[in-house]
């Protein structure tokens, strides 16, 4: 009987291998999301005392996106890790419950039993020797599977309180965006290249009927050429290493035909609902709102005869003429922020599946476009 629980003993220890590890655990990086949030909050505390309020908003509402991207993003990890586990454990349930049971009879064996041998003490001997050298590996064995169980029990109860650290984050980044908002309706220290007329804006909307009329009547807005500043900003060095306005991953490529078959001139960035959307660089706003077939649009001009056309936002920031600092608030995205369960529900999903909404960007040199992939690093976010 030793001698055969000896052979199991080995098998089992040959065929069942060890638990996956990572460098940072799935649990361990949805804990480092929930400090982002929880620092996030500490954030909004003190940016309504900062002295520039716009600056300290905007920084918060981004650590708020970074914080519940992070989260979802470690609850994927949480769900896959927790299906591994459970996967492998079910997979070796028989050689587990053999291994169980093994431990229990060398555990509950009075000493003599264990002593007893068909051959006789030689044989008795042998086989103890055999059990003293196994047994270690045995329990070190078990303590693997103890430590698996553990981990799954722990990877559950991080999941169930996700859901009261989510809440509180996606409270909070609201919040921000509110406050954001009425900081930058308040904002009166910022330069101006021209101050738009409504009426001539109107004309020259009701007038055009393309992306590129609209674009070269622009200085039209402020009454004329004469009226709008001239600028030496240069941007040039920067070509190529600009970030997105939005954090988000691209979808269409400059020229890429759409499901319809349609070609645009620009780049189409999936992105998440609701989430902020910044000017790349220094820039004067040159135009937002309302725009032929595209909805909301800002037109940013970063150096003189460089057009930045972003459009698809929800709510536009800013009024035309102003010059904006790179990073400023320009816009949200639409869509409505996920409830918790919603989040927690995508954790099993694949990466991308929470990003709803469509940012398209235009480049214009000279009213004529360029391909936004010369100017920005795609698949980063600002």
């Amino acid at each position: 009987m030793i001698t055969r629980a000896v052979g199991l003993f080995l098998f089992l220890l040959t065929v069942l291998g060890a638990p996956l590890r990572a460098q940072e655990t799935p649990a361990e990086a949805a804990q480092a999301a929930a400090d982002q949030l929880e620092a996030a909050t500490l954030a909004l505390a003190e940016a309504e005392g900062a002295r520039d309020r716009v600056k300290a908003l905007t920084g918060t509402v981004r650590a708020y996106e970074a914080g519940l991207g992070a989260m979802r993003e470690g609850l994927r990890r949480v769900a896959r890790r927790e299906a591994l586990l459970l996967a492998h454990l079910e997979a070796r349930e028989d050689e587990v419950a053999e291994l169980l049971g093994i431990l229990q009879t060398i555990e509950t064996s009075a000493p003599p039993v264990l002593m007893l041998h068909p051959s006789g003490p030689l044989g008795a001997a042998r086989s103890a020797m055999m059990v003293a050298e196994v047994t270690p590996g045995i329990y070190a064995r078990a303590e693997v599977l103890r430590a698996d169980l553990e981990e799954v029990q722990t990877l559950r109860m991080l999941q169930q309180n996700a859901s009261g650290t989510l809440e509180t984050g996606l409270a909070g980044v609201q919040q921000a965006r509110t406050a954001l908002s009425a900081a930058i309706a308040d904002r009166t220290d910022l330069p101006r290249r021209f101050t738009e007329d409504p009426v001539r804006t109107a004309i020259l909307i009701s007038s055009t009927e393309t992306l590129t009329g609209f674009a070269s009547g622009l200085a039209e807005i402020a009454g004329g050429a004469e009226a709008i500043a001239a600028t030496e900003a240069d941007i040039s060095a920067e070509r190529g290493d600009i970030a997105l306005p939005v954090e988000g991953l691209l979808l269409r490529r400059f020229g890429q035909r759409d499901a319809a078959g349609i070609a645009r001139p620009g780049v189409l960035i999936a992105a998440r609902p609701r989430a902020l959307v910044t000017s790349p660089t220094a820039a004067t706003i040159r135009y937002r709102g309302p725009l032929l077939e595209l909805g909301n649009v800002v037109i940013l001009e970063p150096q003189p005869d460089t057009l930045f056309i972003l459009s698809g936002l929800a709510e536009v920031f800013g009024e035309a003429g102003q010059v904006i600092p790179a990073g400023s608030p320009v816009g949200l995205m639409g869509g409505s922020s996920p409830q918790a369960g919603a989040i927690l529900s995508l954790s099993s999903e694949g990466g991308g599946t929470d990003r709803t909404e469509t940012l398209y960007i235009e480049v214009r040199n000279d009213n004529s476009p360029v391909d936004p992939e010369t100017w920005f690093r795609m698949g980063q976010g600002g």
